[in-house]
């Protein structure tokens, strides 16, 4: 198992924790990461872009013109696809993008980027953060401390923790996650992962 530093809010080492090599050393999968990734983000679409067809345009209940002598091309209604203001051909439709995935394909790809992260010596575990009031200032202060200003940086908790939540929603640089919310999209968009010590436990237990 490998042994992590864990670090106080301070930026002080304070203690050791070992990590389970089935979910911070395993194989790194990069089709798997990819397919999560695309699983993930095709969750997210709306599907809501639509079109009317020639039976949805309004009008064209009337022939043009008649069929023939007027030198013009012979035309039955004016919401064909090929008139200014007609139907669409093969346009979108309201749709759902989602698709499944297996849990076992989810858990080996989240699997893969943590063990990745450890690997790059871009994890820091952190014994606990405290705040006495969640304020943004305060949180910033810390977050220095811990030698996290320059990164963009994603914290995991045990559970949810609003303090911390309420602190760092109005900073793009910084996310907090509670453990059960933790995915593979946002251990990506983050170059550092921070973990609070009693959410690596939880971490173990959901894929380990």
């Amino acid at each position: 198992m490998a042994v992590v530093d864990v670090i106080n809010q301070n930026g002080e080492k304070v203690d050791s924790v070992e990590l389970d090599d089935k979910v911070f050393n395993a194989d790194i999968r990069d089709h798997l990461v990819q397919r999560v990734v695309v699983w993930q983000l095709a969750k997210r679409r709306r599907g809501t872009a639509s079109t009317k067809t020639r039976g949805e345009t309004r009008g064209g209940g009337k022939k043009p013109w008649r069929q023939k002598g007027t030198g013009r091309a012979r035309a039955g209604t004016n919401r064909s696809p090929i008139w200014t203001g007609g139907g669409t051909v093969f346009g979108p439709h309201p749709r759902t993008y989602d698709f499944s995935l297996p849990k076992k394909v989810r858990q080996a790809a989240l699997r893969s980027v943590l063990t990745s992260r450890l690997r790059e010596d871009r994890l820091t575990v952190v014994d606990k953060i405290e705040l006495e009031a969640p304020r943004t200032k305060s949180f910033l202060s810390l977050c220095k401390d811990m030698g996290l200003e320059d990164w963009k940086t994603l914290i995991v908790t045990s559970e949810k923790n609003e303090a911390l939540i309420r602190s760092s929603r109005n900073l793009f640089r910084y996310l907090v996650l509670p453990c059960e919310g933790l995915n593979v999209y946002d251990l990506l968009r983050f170059d550092r992962l921070v973990i609070l010590r009693d959410a690596v436990g939880a971490i173990h237990e959901r894929l380990g």
